[in-house]
Parts: C-alpha cells; structure tokens; sequence
C-alpha cells in the first residue's frame, strides 16, 4: 500500500470514529476543522523534513514561500 492510500485511510478513519462519537448530532463546518487539523502536523513534517528551510518546504508542499510562512505564523509554528 502506498503513503498515499495509508493517509487516505487514516482520515476515513478518522472521520468515521468523528461521526460515530456525534451519534447523530448535528454538526458544521467540518471541511475547515478537518484541514486545520491536518494542516498542522503536515507544515510541522515538512519543516522538519527540510530542515525548517522555508523555501525547500514550500517548493515540496506546491505553494509560494509567503503562503508558507503566513500559514506558519497563522498555527504559531514560526
């Protein structure tokens, strides 16, 4: 199995234990609580990755060196 699939998998997962433990609560907003969510481990693992090279990182993650950074002081990680 590729990483993909493995994190693919991990977030169903994740999201049908979310909606198991609601037990038919109504709930919003979702999409934007799941890509904070995962958005911080995953700037957190490619700055480490690069070690903390903000270029390198943002080239790995596709997105502007200042995107990067806003991102990063946006979740407290720079």
């Amino acid at each position: 199995m590729s990483s993909k699939n493995e994190i693919s998998l991990c977030v169903a997962r994740a999201m049908e234990r979310y909606f198991a433990d609601l037990d038919g609560e109504a709930v919003t907003g979702v999409y934007e609580m799941v890509l904070r969510q995962v958005e911080i481990p995953l700037l957190t693992a490619v700055m480490q990755q690069t070690g903390n090279n903000q270029t390198q990182a943002a080239e790995m993650l596709g997105m502007t060196r200042n995107t990067l950074r806003r991102k990063l002081i946006e979740h407290g990680l720079l």
